[in-house]
């Protein structure tokens, strides 16, 4: 595995680069607060004439995702446009739509999921009729522990329902606390013998959807990309499945030390994945 290049900024290789793939919680903010130095950076590349695309395993359309940024203090300057695992998921149920879907996840009222569906006409049953399994997240994602729920999916893997999962992301940070993803269960779906898609990062779908809005944003397609982020399971892998160099910035998942080099060495070496740049928080 090849180490990282530790940078001061990412001033440093900023020219290198026409496009950048920057992932959105943990990186730009910590779902409270704005990380004022990386924002910056984003807008400072901007300014050169780059392209930033933010790119997100949240569940729900970009529209939703930006909705906070304002009040988080993340200002417009920061991006060109937002993708989100909710869009790629809107993609994947549309071709769907004439199948019986099982919700499972976050809350009963379904009040801040229901974006992911709204307008498309899906027809939602119980998992014994079911065709296809819609995976947002844990029913409470603050308190419930993903292994309880593994009865319930063991009944959509026993019928092989291919289950779609809207946010492969296995945990979030959300302030100082980490939160249980819609991938946590998705993992033990795979488990039992699950089929699983998977809209968002590291897999194609997301990726292609936001090179496409990067290329109607510049008139033409990217040539030289750069994808940021905090996860080396999904950003750094996605990053490398796509053929592009990678950012390491260790404000998300991992709380790091005193020693960012050789305990980043040691994160990536857990999930097998690498990173051409690392730095412990994005910034100019």
């Amino acid at each position: 595995m090849t180490k990282p290049q530790h940078i001061s900024g990412l001033g440093k290789i900023a020219a290198g680069y026409d496009t950048i793939l920057c992932d959105v919680w943990g990186v730009i903010h910590n779902g409270r607060s704005a990380f004022d130095e990386a924002c910056d950076a984003l807008v400072k590349f901007r300014e050169g004439c780059g392209t930033v695309v933010l790119i997100t395993n949240a569940p729900v359309p970009k529209q939703q995702v930006i909705s906070y940024f304002r009040p988080m203090g993340v200002p417009d300057a920061v991006f060109d446009d937002c993708v989100s695992s909710g869009d790629a998921t809107r993609d994947e149920l549309a071709r769907r739509k004439h199948e019986k879907i099982w919700r499972l996840g976050v809350d009963s009222g379904w009040e801040r999921d229901k974006f992911l569906y709204d307008g498309l006409g899906l027809d939602f049953t119980s998992p014994e009729e079911a065709e296809t399994v819609l995976c947002v997240g844990l029913e409470d994602e603050k308190k419930d522990d993903p292994e309880a729920y593994r009865d319930e999916l063991k009944i959509g893997a026993g019928r092989d329902l291919p289950m779609i999962c809207a946010n492969p992301d296995i945990k979030v940070r959300v302030g100082d606390q980490l939160i249980w993803c819609a991938g946590a269960l998705a993992a033990i779906y795979e488990e039992e013998g699950g089929r699983v898609i998977y809209p968002g990062k590291p897999h194609d779908p997301i990726y292609r959807l936001s090179l496409e809005r990067a290329k109607a944003i510049r008139g033409k397609a990217p040539e030289k990309v750069l994808c940021i982020g905090d996860s080396p399971a999904t950003d750094m892998r996605g990053a490398a499945d796509q053929g592009f160099d990678a950012l390491y910035v260790g404000t998300g998942l991992a709380e790091h030390g005193s020693d960012f080099e050789s305990e980043l060495e040691a994160l990536l070496g857990q999930y097998d994945a690498e990173a051409r740049w690392a730095m412990p928080a994005l910034r100019w």
